[in-house]
């Protein structure tokens, strides 16, 4: 007997927080042999059992590799729901440019964040670890960013994050990019003495941070 659409959602949620990947593609499959909405099962089914990942990560009953297993599952998921979107599900996101500054190559809690925020709905641009403040506003420009993600885990780099800020300053472009930081030694303080937007002490709270920087609500899209 076929599952419900409701019945499926579950099923794709669960696959996701028990970091099971085959269980969410036979899922996906069974979605798309149904007929039934793609974009809902990502919205209901995939993108909600990450949420519920995100929150047993703040209750510190998930740490950084579950998150990043769930995220697998959920990868494997929507690879087999995205060929089937209709075209008006695919509205324009806001973009946001994520990386690790230069001269630090910690990058487990930037695929975090990263991956959290293409679940939120965001365009991520990632360009990886140990990169240079100016291709981070470059690449902004290019792309025609709403946010620049910067990520450290290092004391020693902080300041190339200040670097980015002062780029954009100089470009009188500041005014076009919100600026958010995180990472091991960044705080608060460090965060309003280079003049970012914003900080976030994990991905769950960048995730809300991103969202109140461009203005996104709250719901979740594919």
């Amino acid at each position: 007997m076929a599952k419900t659409k409701e019945a499926l959602w579950q099923e794709l949620s669960d696959s996701v927080l028990e970091m099971e990947e085959d269980r969410a593609v036979a899922a996906a499959e069974e979605v798309v042999a149904q007929g039934y909405d793609a974009f809902e099962a990502i919205e209901r089914g995939l993108s909600a059992g990450m949420e519920r990942a995100g929150q047993l990560f703040e209750e510190e009953e998930y740490f950084i590799p579950e998150l990043l297993i769930c995220s697998d599952a959920m990868y494997a998921g929507m690879d087999v729901l995205k060929p089937h979107l209709r075209q008006d599900d695919i509205a324009e996101k806001h973009k946001v440019v994520i990386g690790v500054i230069e001269g630090d190559t910690h990058d487990i809690g930037k695929n975090l964040v990263k991956t959290m925020l293409e679940t939120s709905g965001f365009e991520v641009t990632d360009l990886g670890r140990d990169i240079a403040p100016a291709r981070f506003v470059e690449t902004a420009k290019e792309i025609g960013a709403q946010l620049i993600a910067l990520s450290t885990l290092m004391t020693t780099t902080m300041e190339g994050m200040g670097a980015v800020v002062r780029q954009l300053r100089e470009e009188g472009i500041r005014d076009n990019f919100k600026v958010m930081v995180g990472g091991g030694p960044i705080s608060q303080g460090f965060a309003d003495r280079i003049g970012a937007d914003g900080y976030a002490v994990n991905a769950a709270e960048a995730i809300r941070l991103a969202r109140s920087l461009v203005g996104a609500s709250e719901s979740v899209a594919a």
